[in-house]
């Protein structure tokens, strides 16, 4: 036996930032390897299962099981989580947590290695910007009072996506996939560590023609884009009188998707779901993500450690789509006609090429934007144990700049001859003209008293944000500054407290509770007001051998929900945000795990999540968002389906493991109301199997296969903007991954 001292560095956002050493005595010649997590907040299951409030760890070996590269199949591990598919490969997820608009993913704080990742997460929080989901390592989501240290977001939780760690040693993975749709997949890393210097390269290129056909066209409708990643970190020796390290990441990717929000009408999605349109020929968007980041980490003494982090985010996006039709000098709304062809007969056999239009009847709208944000954030943790009582305090502090530019215009087409032609060029600016800047600032302290089987975590978290938007005008695309301009301002500053109990009756059983207020930033016009609301959690964690259960009741009472005029919930795309009301969102969670073998030949491991989501809207209004549309009293929550589960079951040995996972999503509203839905604002429940299985020649060559939606069920995902979407057909993976 041998002693090995292990240092355990964790680097979370805005919470606890520890450096401890952890006395291990072990059999050298079982540690096959130590990962220093610098990113990461929960940072392991053990973790997990020992929180005050309901969170959740996607280890590495859980992502690796399906080798999934869409984020939405990952998360459906995972109870709470309301996913919308959009095109069936997971590129710009759309996710809520209780209860919260999935739209876009513009409720929840979204954070890569504990830094904020959404374009603008203030003033612009829809995510058209999703990390690749192959460069990350693990995903921790959060749920409960514990999200008042990540923020803004407070209300439904914050995920975190931890990239892959510069390794102790040096180590590469090469990694190829090919499959249906001439799917491609190549993934490369390498990296190396000593006692003082790291480093980790990546690399990754995804590519696919798509599973959907447009009309009279050869045109792909799948994506291609590259990734590319570089860490390096060093450090002073783990037994230096003050360790310090400095870690800085550098990140850039770009992608070209040929996708569209025009979907099809029921009688065509019917007929042929994976058919397209001939008029959404030349939709597309085009992205360009740059991150920056640098990490201090100072251990002054053994009870106290400071975290630094400094970064930098440029993201630029422009979503060249389909926008409405122009016929008879009126305007017509693409969802009108989809919903009802038969009123609007011109139109609907204009976009699908059946007759020849007009110069301009078919307006396409560049929606080109460009995103910055830029920050400082620091927490320190300090902690002091005496015989009965351990106190664990977190101060942390953050000041974060973001600005938002839309400089948007409007191109004419129109069709001849089942071709799409170009009729006009419009002038960038001249539809959207806009430059909006948000400052803010955040301060969080969290305490932590354990006091035998008791924990108790009370905590406050103070926001403080301005914002100001200058409109310069259609008219004004050269932003001349002595024209008028349009200036909107809007300011809040808001406390956030909570509280959370823990009390663990013995080794296998514990209870938890959870209170504290959700909040959510408001627009930048005046009078529009933050969301907020009280949220609630009380639950029950067992695990005992190979049984680990864990069953949640939550509700979240508004005072005040937002809603978005966003493209994706079926409005103008302005992104202006509008106040709901008063609003309840209740449910329970239940996740389970059990191993029906457990032996050391043998594991069948199985896995079931289910949510239940029940909501109401309380207060009257009227919207011009597709989704919302006129709300009275006792309408549901659009896009938030009751029921919710998913089921894995496995097989594994020491060199073959196979995996069978069930996902099912209830009917849901894509239109807020009450009572039986209604068969054109409704998605319908579906269920979907997916099979994925590996065979490990030996410790550098592993061959897998992944076949997704086995039973090749046709189903909808999405009804807004523009008509039903399809999810992901029957389709097939093969791959190699090399280790060295």
């Amino acid at each position: 036996m041998k002693k090995i001292t292990i240092l355990a560095i964790s680097i979370p956002f805005f919470n606890s930032a520890f450096a401890q050493e952890v006395n291990q005595t072990i059999d050298s010649t079982q540690l096959k390897e130590i990962i220093i997590i610098t990113d990461a907040e929960i940072g392991s299951k053990f973790k997990s299962k020992n929180q005050s409030g309901t969170n959740y760890f996607i280890s590495p070996e859980e992502i690796a099981r399906f080798k999934y590269t869409d984020v939405n199949r990952i998360l459906q591990s995972v109870p709470g989580i309301t996913i919308v598919d959009e095109e069936g490969f997971g590129q710009r997820p759309s996710i809520g947590l209780r209860g919260t608009a999935p739209t876009r993913t513009s409720k929840i704080s979204l954070m890569e290695d504990g830094v904020l990742i959404a374009p603008a997460p203030y003033i612009a929080s829809e995510a058209y910007y999703f990390p690749t989901i192959n460069r990350i390592q693990a995903i921790e989501i959060l749920k409960g009072s514990s999200q008042i240290q990540y923020g803004p977001f407070t209300t439904g939780g914050a995920i975190n996506l931890v990239s892959t760690q510069i390794p102790n040693y040096f180590k590469g993975k090469a990694q190829f996939n090919y499959g249906s749709f001439n799917t491609r997949n190549a993934y490369f890393n390498v990296g190396d560590a000593n006692e003082t210097l790291g480093y980790l390269i990546e690399y990754n290129n995804r590519t696919s023609d798509g599973f959907k056909k447009i009309d009279f066209s050869n045109k792909n409708t799948g994506f291609s884009g590259n990734d590319y990643l570089a860490k390096f970190r060093v450090n002073s020796k783990y037994n230096a009188k003050v360790y310090q390290s400095l870690m800085l990441k550098l990140q850039y990717s770009e992608e070209t998707a040929n996708e569209t929000y025009l979907g099809l009408t029921d009688d065509d999605f019917k007929s042929n779901h994976k058919r397209r349109y001939i008029a959404s020929e030349n939709d597309q968007i085009a992205t360009e993500h740059f991150q920056f980041m640098a990490t201090h980490v100072i251990k002054p003494t053994k009870n106290i450690n400071v975290t630094t982090k400094v970064y930098r985010n440029n993201f630029k996006r422009n979503w060249y789509k389909l926008n409405d039709i122009r016929l008879n000098d009126e305007n017509l709304s693409l969802a009108n006609v989809l919903q009802d062809p038969n009123k609007y007969p011109d139109a609907y056999n204009l976009l699908t090429g059946a007759t020849n239009g007009t110069d301009n009847s078919l307006r396409y709208r560049a929606n080109n934007r460009e995103y910055q944000t830029t920050g400082l954030q620091t927490v320190a943790n300090f902690k002091f144990n005496s015989n009965t009582l351990k106190h664990d305090l977190d101060l942390g502090i953050r000041y974060h700049e973001e600005s938002e530019d839309r400089f948007h215009w409007t191109d004419g087409y129109t069709i001849r001859d089942k071709k799409l032609i170009k009729t006009s060029a419009g002038v960038p600016g001249t539809q959207t003209n806009l430059i909006t800047n948000g400052y803010t600032f955040a301060t969080y302290a969290l305490y932590n008293l354990t006091y035998n089987k008791l924990k108790v975590s009370p905590g406050m978290r103070y926001e403080s944000m301005r914002f100001t938007s200058v409109d310069f005008g259609t008219a004004n695309p050269e932003r001349n500054a002595t024209l008028p301009t349009t200036v909107n301002q809007n300011n809040a500053d808001v406390v956030i407290p909570g509280i959370s109990t823990l009390f663990t009756f013995n080794n296998n059983t514990s209870i938890f509770a959870s209170v504290h207020k959700g909040f959510a930033p408001p627009g930048v016009k005046k009078g529009q007001k933050p969301e907020e609301s009280i949220n609630f959690e009380i639950g029950s964690r067992y695990n005992k051998n190979a049984l680990s259960t864990e069953v949640v009741f939550f509700n979240n009472s508004y005072s005040n929900m937002l809603g978005a005029d966003t493209n994706a919930v079926g409005g103008t795309g302005e992104g202006d945000l509008f106040n709901a009301g008063k609003a309840t969102v209740t449910g329970f969670e239940v996740l389970i795990g059990y191993d029906f073998a457990a032996t050391k030949e043998f594991k069948v491991p199985f896995t079931f999540n289910y949510t239940f989501t029940q909501t109401e809207l309380k207060s009257n209004f009227s919207s011009g968002v597709e989704a919302w549309g006129n709300v009275t009293v006792g309408d549901e929550i659009p896009y938030i389906p009751k029921h919710v589960f998913s089921a894995s079951l496995g097989l594994e040995n020491n060199n073959f493991k196979a995996y069978l996972n069930a996902r099912y999503n209830g009917a849901f509203r894509t239109k807020s109301g009450q009572g039986t839905l209604v068969e054109n604002a409704k998605i319908n429940s579906f269920l979907v199997f997916d099979f994925a299985s590996s065979y490990q020649i030996n410790k550098y060559l592993t061959f897998n296969a992944q076949i997704l939606n086995v039973l090749n069920n046709k189903y909808a995902v999405a009804r807004v903007p523009a008509g039903l979407r399809p999810g992901m057909p029957f389709a097939i993976n093969t791959g190699v991954t090399v280790q060295f």
